[in-house]
């Protein structure tokens, strides 16, 4: 873990304070709770009944399978935090025919941690951080009709008080029930390559780029999407080695890019295992790149 990246906002150069944070590049988590998933849950409402009935009955195959591939990410969010993440892609949902209120996180299976005792330790650590500021993305709603929502809010609210938008807890909701709410941010566009090699994901980037950039925030995501007959082709790999395999040419990539308003500009930069790969180290050193233009201008 780098720890020059924990308070890497606080550390910007005074030239750069006054840089809008949709145009600073920012390091960010794809599927950021998949590291506590749990294997024995059920799966999530929106995937098929075919699936559905494969894993009834061959569960001691696809179990396994599916949570070597449905894992993202390896550190917890306190780490994450830590290594100067500070987009997180939060997908919410409720569990069917669970008794209470609590709220999980999941990524075709449902996590062990509930949503808010997970975002409670992120609330202390931001109190020890008052100068790190950081985007939380709730999307991706799974059984949630607009009482449960509304009562999440709420909870959210009650939850970081004093600290949601504008101060270091930025929150958008994907959701429409994020309409009645002013504290809330509308969704942020992801671009999403599905695409199982760096080159075709690049491919995929390069053209939203020529499309041109979102006003406002948004996420240029690093992560890789096997094909079903890759997996199925492949029992040895994993998403794992799947990206790290890759990674030399998404990070080669990566370097060459840079943040600010220019219509290919990039913003929040999102990628799978962001605690063994450098991710944040070079999303953050792409700054650097605004003091160049700063000094011209």
């Amino acid at each position: 873990m780098d720890l020059r990246c924990r308070d890497w906002m606080a550390a910007l150069p005074e030239e750069l304070w006054d840089v809008p944070l949709n145009h600073l590049a920012i390091p960010g988590s794809h599927d950021t709770m998949s590291y506590c998933l749990d294997i024995n849950s059920p799966l999530v409402r929106s995937e098929s009944d075919i699936f559905r009935i494969l894993d009834g009955l061959c569960c001691c195959f696809t179990r396994p399978t599916i949570y070597k591939w449905a894992t993202t990410q390896d550190r917890c969010i306190e780490d994450q935090l830590a290594m100067g993440i500070r987009y997180f892609d939060l997908r919410v949902a409720r569990k069917p025919s669970e008794p209470g209120s609590h709220l999980y996180f999941t990524h075709i299976l449902y996590t062990h941690l509930t949503v808010l005792e997970t975002l409670a330790s992120m609330v202390s650590w931001l109190d020890a951080h008052p100068k790190e500021v950081v985007i939380l993305a709730c999307r991706h709603f799974e059984g949630m009709d607009d009482q449960i929502h509304e009562s999440f809010i709420l909870a959210l609210q009650h939850l970081f008080g004093a600290k949601l938008c504008p101060r270091q807890v930025l929150l958008s909701y994907d959701a429409d029930v994020a309409s009645r709410h002013a504290q809330l941010l509308p969704a942020i566009p992801y671009w999403w390559a599905n695409q199982g090699t760096a080159r075709g994901a690049i491919r995929y980037l390069e053209w939203q780029q020529q499309l041109g950039r979102p006003e406002g925030f948004f996420v240029t995501g690093l992560n890789l999407t096997a094909a079903r007959k890759y997996i199925l082709t492949n029992p040895k790999q994993s998403l794992r080695t799947l990206t790290w395999a890759q990674w030399e040419y998404l990070s080669k990539w990566l370097q060459d890019q840079r943040p600010g308003s220019d219509r290919r500009s990039l913003n929040i930069i999102a990628a799978d295992f962001v605690g063994p790969l450098p991710l944040c180290s070079l999303v953050i050193g792409l700054n650097r790149k605004l003091l160049t233009r700063h000094n011209s201008d």
